[in-house]
């Protein structure tokens, strides 16, 4: 088809023109538009069409195109319908989602459940018996909620699905890049959660969108270990990494127009994690690193799950 169609383009470049004194000459060598302005921009409406283009290609026209030329096969129509279908965008989702590492997959899996759960019986908001209260924690043994309180980044909305999108990005590369030992990765996470709940509440800070200030641990320490990389920002301008965290501080700030504290602890708790474990003076303890490379049934499926992560890294090395 693009073999026809330059054809087709040679043979109209050759074609003789009527001037206005009646002489002739070759449409081929009259001047064209600068290359930097697009040939539609030139028109009035892009998408319309004088009414003497159909005058000049009447049935005793030279050029008469074979529809074949022109028509989609069944290979086009398939391909197609998996760039643009609705089958190709889910599937897309599906395989994105089937290889967020075990961690990562927990973690927004249960997200997304509760805030649905929140959406369907608390008016969108995130359930109360999920958010952290010490009192309810002590008084009546709800020790699931320093937990489940991380779980909260926010209602259901387009917020929502950013910080979904950003803690995706960045959790699940550093899970990727433990996935040999991913019991170090498990460390950062504790470590980040518990000096966030300490700190908050020895601050006497509400604990609101534990989750969100997870991210932004999650992201100085990312940054930490890729400084020097250039980082696109939002197809606007690039960025050094270790810049990163400071950028969507100052987001926070000039969005909300509050001043971010909790942010700022994030950074601070990535910071502290950063030093202990480039000293050695953090390392994961020893009987879950023997739970992991042992025998037992747990450690066993776990590490099966992380194995498919390094057949991934291996595939990629060859």
């Amino acid at each position: 088809r693009l073999s026809a169609l330059a054809a087709v383009k040679e043979q109209i470049s050759a074609t003789s023109c009527v001037g206005v004194d009646g002489t002739t000459s070759t449409c081929g060598g009259s001047p064209k538009p600068p290359s930097s302005i697009p040939s539609y921009l030139l028109s009035i409406r892009g998408g319309g069409l004088d009414e003497d283009y159909y005058d000049e290609y009447d049935e005793d026209s030279d050029y008469d195109f074979d529809d074949d030329d022109f028509a989609f096969d069944e290979d086009d129509m398939e391909a197609a319908e998996d760039d643009f279908g609705e089958g190709g965008i889910s599937e897309r989702l599906l395989a994105a989602y089937e290889k967020t590492p075990p961690f990562t997959k927990a973690y927004l899996t249960a997200s997304a459940a509760v805030a649905a759960l929140g959406y369907l019986t608390n008016g969108n908001q995130f359930p109360a018996i999920f958010l952290l209260d010490w009192k309810s924690v002590l008084t009546k043994m709800q020790i699931w909620r320093p937990f489940t309180a991380f779980l909260n980044i926010g209602p259901f909305g387009l917020g929502y699905a950013m910080t979904a999108q950003f803690v995706w990005t960045y959790m699940a590369t550093l899970e990727r890049m433990n996935h040999s030992h991913p019991y170090d990765f498990w460390l950062m996470i504790f470590f980040g959660c518990a000096s966030m709940v300490a700190g908050y509440s020895f601050l006497k800070i509400p604990p609101t969108f534990l989750g969100h200030n997870l991210s932004t641990f999650l992201v100085y320490v990312w940054s930490r270990y890729h400084e020097g990389l250039e980082v696109n920002m939002f197809e606007l301008f690039t960025a050094r990494a270790e810049m990163l965290p400071w950028l969507f501080l100052a987001q926070t700030f000039l969005l909300e127009g509050v001043f971010p504290t909790l942010d700022l602890l994030g950074i601070l708790f990535g910071h502290i994690y950063h030093h202990l474990w480039t000293t050695n003076a953090l390392k994961a303890p020893k009987f879950i690193i023997n739970w992991y490379n042992g025998d037992s049934a747990s450690g066993k499926a776990i590490k099966e799950k992380y194995k498919r992560i390094s057949s991934d890294f291996e595939m990629e090395g060859q």
